[in-house]
């Protein structure tokens, strides 16, 4: 899935109407929205640079896709959102870094929006997104009520259908740079302090929307990895995972 900034693509991740032309322009008229008036520079520059991150060709669940699912819950909770330019900012930058083997993505994508906007937007802006896009990071209950909205919308893939958060897992498994076994281990812990919160989604809209499926498909997940951790006999490395590697399309 390219992000290609001269055609057009047909599908988008629900309505099938987000296109990489309507991504870019988006994209442009938030930067253009943003800088301080009269500074010189446009938005191509910066759309450039997340075209070639999200273009990366391992990135199966954080690319276009992921991105486009995010701005329309956006819109979706837009007159919830107390500064709509800041959290669309940080929805465009979260993953712009990805890289699965390392734990600071986060912190390497707030620093690298912070180098795009330096001299182009008020510092307390840029301050305010980069605090939003360290709160993705999903270590605490976020209090700050955009901060909310914006870690709502990026669990919001799971509250979406089984099939569809399956599909999601495999992406995400086969974005993973180790074994079957330490995915397991990595996603159980991350699932079980899920399931710990007394509620995944911090607001009442995307609670409301989602929370009750998502915990459904979290437990059904967390049923298949005990069912194959349980699995007597040790088999051949990529046939462990089936319906994970089955809809990722890579072994």
């Amino acid at each position: 899935m390219k992000m290609d900034m001269n055609a057009s693509r047909g599908s988008g991740p629900s309505t099938g109407v987000a296109t990489d032309a309507r991504l870019r322009d988006r994209f442009l008229g938030l930067w253009q929205r943003c800088i301080i008036p009269g500074a010189s520079g446009d938005g191509y520059q910066p759309w450039r640079t997340l075209a070639r991150y999200y273009n990366e060709p391992h990135r199966l669940y954080h690319g276009e896709r992921h991105l486009a699912h995010c701005l329309e819950q956006l819109d979706l909770a837009i007159d919830r959102v107390v500064h709509p330019d800041q959290v669309e900012m940080a929805i465009w930058f979260h993953d712009v870094i990805n890289q699965p083997s390392r734990p600071d993505n986060e912190a390497r994508s707030a620093e690298l929006f912070r180098e795009l906007a330096a001299g182009l937007m008020p510092e307390a802006f840029i301050a305010a997104v980069v605090r939003l896009i360290l709160a993705t990071r999903h270590r605490e209950t976020p209090v700050n009520p955009d901060q909310q909205i914006l870690c709502d919308i990026d669990l919001a893939s799971f509250g979406c259908p089984w099939e569809c958060y399956l599909r999601d897992t495999g992406h995400l498994r086969a974005e993973f740079r180790g074994s079957d076994e330490d995915y397991c281990n990595s996603k159980r812990a991350f699932l079980q302090a899920l399931q710990r919160r007394p509620r995944i989604f911090s607001t009442d809209f995307f609670r409301d929307r989602y929370e009750r499926l998502a915990r459904e498909n979290i437990q059904r997940l967390l049923d298949l990895i005990d069912a194959w951790q349980r699995s007597p006999a040790p088999i051949q490395e990529g046939d462990k995972l089936p319906y994970f590697r089955g809809v990722a399309g890579r072994g």
